[in-house]
């Protein structure tokens, strides 16, 4: 690993001015679980690394049921699966969080450092986009704000120009008879990164009968997590059914477009997209229904 200086900033705008002073050459700690692992392993270059932690907003883990989620970039992921009502009122982003690394991983990985990180594969973003969480992002022009689903660019590339970084990430209120579920598959718990992973979100009547609303979105099958629209809308107005779900999966399947790599060839993980499509629905379904 090279030298780098290292900085722990007291605020947003001591951090976005350490960035943007630095450019390229600057990079973020929030966990560190991927930026110094890539730094040793000559992955990337940095001549500062910015430090995020010790910067309260940053930090932060606010939820209320009348006006929904903020969570601070650089909240580990524990904290998410262990608050109750957070994973009551956010099962799938609870599912994401639970499975980034091991334990000890957890206790300083963040949901927001796994987003900027950009993965195809990341196991926060197919939750997130299902979510419809929105970044906050500052930076030397001050705030703005991006979809999730418009977040990632290309792998390992994403929307923060030079000087910008995530603040947090807002959710809307959860609303009733809804429910989501994120399922990945990896092929042994040795290799933890997901050949497929399905994040799934519907909101059904008050009947549990009928589907009247839903959000799908897909990792590891394109050079950046997709929203799968068209499946999405085309369950609105359908019954919660095996049925329906498998014809989901099905319409989910088209917009993927894998490579083949030593995690599976490109056409098994278009087939485990309409499984895991089938399955995710299914079981938030059941959330909607159960609470």
């Amino acid at each position: 690993m090279k030298d780098f200086d290292y900085a722990a900033a007291a605020s947003v705008e001591e951090a976005v001015g350490l960035l943007a002073d630095r450019g390229p050459k600057a990079k973020v700690l929030a966990g560190g679980t991927d930026i110094l692992v890539q730094l040793r392993e000559g992955l990337r270059e940095a001549e500062l690394v910015v430090d995020i932690k010790k910067i309260p907003e940053l930090m932060e883990l606010s939820f209320r049921a009348e006006t929904g989620l903020r969570l601070g970039a650089g909240v580990p992921c524990y904290q998410i699966y262990g608050n109750p009502a957070v994973a009551a009122a956010y099962p799938a982003l609870a599912d994401s969080a639970r499975i980034i690394g091991g334990w000890q991983i957890q206790s300083r990985a963040s949901i927001g450092g796994n987003l900027c990180n950009s993965s195809p594969a990341a196991d926060s973003i197919p939750s997130l986009i299902a979510l419809e969480a929105v970044c906050q992002i500052a930076g030397p022009a001050g705030r703005r704000s991006v979809p999730v689903a418009q977040f990632c660019t290309g792998p390992g590339k994403n929307q923060l120009a030079r000087g910008e970084f995530l603040v947090s990430l807002e959710f809307p209120p959860p609303v009733a008879h809804s429910g989501s579920r994120y399922l990945r598959f990896i092929p042994r718990n040795e290799m933890d990164i997901a050949v497929v992973g399905v994040g799934a979100w519907l909101r059904l009547s008050a009947s549990g009968e009928r589907i009247e609303a839903a959000r799908l979105a897909l990792a590891a099958v394109a050079p950046t997590p997709l929203a799968a629209t068209e499946a999405a809308s085309w369950l609105v107005g359908k019954p919660a059914t095996a049925e329906t779900f498998v014809e989901a999966g099905e319409l989910a399947r088209k917009i993927a477009r894998p490579i083949s790599d030593m995690r599976g060839p490109a056409e098994y993980r278009v087939h485990l997209v309409g499984v895991l499509v089938q399955r995710a629905l299914a079981e938030a379904a059941k959330r909607a229904t159960t609470g």
